[in-house]
This record gives C-alpha cells, sequence and structure tokens, in this order.
C-alpha cells in the first residue's frame, strides 16, 4: 500500500511538473512579449550581428517584456546562428497585446526586411553627395567617394570623375537598408539607364546632344531659374546660344568656379575668373554639372521653348523670373533696371 502511495505521489507530481513546463512552454512561445508602443516600429539589424546585438536593439526601444523567454525561443528556432542583417518593422499585434516570441522569432528569422525610402535633392557639388545619399542605407560614405572617383570604375558605367554626378537624379527610391556604396552606386546606374529611354534619347539626339550633355545644360538652367514655367524658356534660350556659337554668359558658372556661393552679385572683375566652369571667358558647356539637375530641368531642356531669345536678366521685384531680350540693347536695358534695385537695396556682392 505504502508502495502504490509512493507511485501515484510520483505520477502526480510528474504530472504536474509536466503541466507546469507546458504552461511555461506556451507562455514563452505564444504570449505577447514583444511590445511596440505606437503603430510599429523599426528595428535595425546591422551586418555580421551578434544575439546580443538584437537584443540590445530591441531593449533600446523597449520592445522587450522578458528578455530571457525571447532568447530561450531564438535558441529553439536556431535564430541565434542565422541572423540576417535589415531593417524589420515590428506591427503591434492583434489587439495592441503585443507579438509572440514565436512570432517576432519566425518574422526575423525570414529575413523578410522592409526597404527604406531613399530622397536626395538640392545638391550643388560632388562631395556633397555621399552624406545626402549614404545617410539612409548602409553604404559607408568613404568607400562611395573612393568609387565615384575610381577612374575604372566609373569608366565602366560610362561616365568619367567630373560627369559621374550626372548619373544620380534627384528622386526618392526604394532600396533595402543593408545596401552597400557598390550596390547603391549600380542601382543609381539602372534608374538612370530607365529614366533615359527611347524617347528621351530620340530628343537629345535631335539636339545634336549626349545625355551627360543635357545634364549639365540642366544644371544650368536649374541654377539660373527654379520656376517649373521658366524653364524651358531659358533652356532654348541656351540652345540659341550654342547654334550661334556664343559663349553661354552664365553667371551661375562664374559663382560655381570661384566656389563662393554666398555671392548674390556677379561683377565684372568676377568675369576674369579664368577656369573651364566661367562660360563667360569659355566657350560651350563646362565639363560637368554645376548642380544635380533634377528631372524637370532635364525635361526643360528636352522640351524646351523656341523662341528667338539669347539674353535673360533677374527681374527686379526679385520674384525669381527673368526679363528676356533678342537683342544687346534690350537686354542692357533690362540689366540696368535689376542694377538699379541692387544698388537701391545695398547689394553689392
Amino acid at each position: 500500500m505504502k508502495a502504490q502511495n509512493i507511485k501515484v505521489a510520483i505520477f502526480v507530481g510528474l504530472s504536474l511538473m509536466f503541466i507546469m513546463f507546458s504552461f511555461y512552454f506556451y507562455q514563452t512561445f505564444y504570449n505577447p512579449n514583444v511590445l511596440i508602443r505606437k503603430y510599429e516600429g523599426e528595428l535595425y539589424i546591422p551586418k555580421d550581428a551578434t544575439m546580443k546585438n538584437v537584443v540590445d536593439s530591441m531593449k533600446k526601444y523597449n520592445y522587450l517584456e522578458d528578455v530571457v523567454s525571447f532568447m530561450f525561443v531564438s535558441k529553439i528556432l536556431g535564430y541565434q546562428e542565422k541572423i540576417k542583417p535589415g531593417r524589420y518593422i515590428l506591427k503591434k499585434g492583434k489587439e495592441d497585446k503585443g507579438i509572440s516570441n514565436l512570432d517576432a522569432v519566425r518574422f526575423l528569422r525570414s529575413g523578410a526586411q522592409t526597404p527604406v525610402q531613399v530622397t536626395f535633392n538640392n545638391i550643388r557639388l560632388k562631395k556633397d553627395l555621399a552624406p545626402k545619399i549614404c545617410r539612409w542605407v548602409m553604404a559607408e560614405e568613404a568607400e562611395f567617394n573612393r568609387l565615384i572617383n575610381d577612374t575604372d570604375f566609373v569608366a565602366s558605367l560610362g561616365f568619367d570623375t567630373t560627369t559621374i554626378t550626372t548619373m544620380f537624379l534627384p528622386n526618392t527610391y526604394e532600396m533595402y537598408w543593408t545596401t552597400d556604396a557598390e550596390a547603391l552606386i549600380k542601382r543609381m546606374k539602372r534608374e538612370y539607364d530607365k529614366f533615359w529611354n527611347e524617347e528621351r534619347l530620340a530628343k537629345a539626339q535631335k539636339l545634336n546632344m549626349t545625355p551627360v550633355e543635357v545634364s549639365v545644360l540642366a544644371s544650368i538652367v536649374q541654377s539660373e531659374t527654379k520656376k517649373l514655367d521658366e524653364k524651358p524658356i531659358v533652356a532654348g534660350l541656351y540652345l540659341n546660344r550654342i547654334d550661334k556659337g556664343m559663349t553661354l554668359d552664365s553667371d551661375p558658372t562664374v559663382v560655381f568656379a570661384i566656389g563662393d556661393f554666398s555671392k548674390r552679385r556677379v561683377l565684372k572683375v568676377d568675369l576674369q575668373y579664368d577656369s573651364p566652369y566661367n562660360t563667360y571667358m569659355y566657350k560651350g558647356l563646362p565639363p560637368g554639372p554645376i548642380t544635380l539637375p533634377d528631372v524637370t530641368s532635364i525635361d526643360a531642356v528636352l522640351n524646351h521653348e523656341n523662341h528667338n531669345y539669347i539674353y535673360m536678366c533677374a527681374k527686379e521685384d526679385f520674384s525669381g523670373y527673368h526679363r528676356f531680350a533678342t537683342n544687346y540693347r534690350q537686354h542692357i536695358n533690362n540689366a540696368k533696371r535689376y542694377q538699379r534695385e541692387l544698388n537701391r537695396r545695398k547689394v553689392f556682392r
């Protein structure tokens, strides 16, 4: 009888242990443990990350209620040995109760990262490109700059180290956060090739210009005016000057050559600054763009307005618009109006 009681006690004890273990096991795997305070939360896992890095990132944003249970499930599912880098978006879960360890680990183990929006614009100098574009992904600025200054590498893309910036079309692109410098540049080349479709290439050919030359001219147009409705007029003006064999006489190219972008007034002495970018001194287009032209500026060149203007001068009302002229005398009169207003406002440099 005593032996029977002992057996019963052991059975009951083991049953209780099994029930307790099963309950703990269920809670560990299925109860909400990854808690997202807002609608969704970001989690960035870098390359070569360890489990400690993952947990530290989750703890940083207070995503984990219980670290031990998350580590346990990660170990059971083999995630600790198969950590995949990327940007992951964690949702709040059903009824705002959070995500279970099982769902969270399965999601991270799948590598189903969410793309980031890579946006860049308003870039004037080549050196300004890396900080603007690399900050969205894992591309290292030093490596990015090395590549766009590597003669052989940029030649393989169809550019030189001066014109390579025309390949980067300001816009918003979807990419994975894990994109490195070389992959980023090659992605931009694919976008460039997609942009320069048969229709645009035909229009450039009609102008007897390459896509790079169109972009260089577009950079001047963009530097001259921010007004969308005026860009095709300005583009037509410069194309007229090119056709007539005239120098472009663009003030923004002189400012770019000098490198003083705070300059509000270009003086006669500035026009003597010797640089291939000084279009008062040298005929034709400068060696490269003076800013990163956007799509509207490039299309303004390709779809320029046909007219007889060969001169332009900023309007004296500082509206951002210009007065256009077909002859030098008319241009001088327009210029005098603007110069008088500059003097009145005491803008001397």
